[in-house]
């Protein structure tokens, strides 16, 4: 099973939009997949008890980290950075298990030139800091609000084709490297 995860709790998210068509190319592949939208993070998160006692809502989340095979986040550019919930969300996942040896891929937005650059590789931190085995192949979506249409589907063959070819690759790449627990 895999894990999509859009990375913002915006509503109607171009993230969301884009881990949808991720999930469908990989439901395609007959892979099992579930999506995760951080839309429906509970507000008890935000409690500054929650780093000692984690919320119940959390549960789903990471009972759904430890049944995956792989991990895909889908990461939106914040002011240079990747959005706060993300990190937040992490933080009350399970440490060190949740991402030990999980294989995890990214794809970057954004509504500028370079889709997403920045808050990858400083997500990708995060991620070897967990010890996750990281994918090398990344997608960067840039001038996303126009790259999409009506269907939320990229428009652009090219990109279409990068996200295909990562999306692939990472599969055979997650299969390659059971997780050991």
């Amino acid at each position: 099973m895999f894990v999509v995860v859009s990375g913002t709790n915006r509503r109607d998210s171009a993230s969301a939009r884009i881990a949808a068509q991720v999930a469908l190319h990989l439901r395609a592949q007959a892979q099992e997949v579930e999506l995760i939208d951080l839309l429906g993070l509970s507000p008890e998160v935000l409690h500054p008890d929650a780093y000692f006692n984690r919320p119940a809502c959390m549960e789903p989340y990471q009972a759904a980290i430890d049944r995956a095979q792989g991990m895909i986040t889908v990461v939106p550019e914040y002011n240079g950075s990747f959005p706060g919930i993300l990190k937040l969300w992490i933080d009350m996942l399970e440490f060190p298990k949740t991402f030990l040896d999980l294989p995890c891929a990214f794809i970057g937005l954004a509504a500028g030139t370079w889709g997403g650059l920045r808050p990858v590789e400083q997500l990708e931190q995060v991620f070897n800091y967990r010890n996750a085995l990281i994918y090398s192949q990344r997608t960067f979506i840039p001038a996303v609000h126009d790259a999409l249409d009506e269907e939320s589907r990229l428009k652009d063959e090219v990109m279409q084709g990068r996200l295909q070819l990562q999306l692939d690759g990472f599969v055979k790449f997650a299969l390659r490297n059971p997780r050991v627990r």
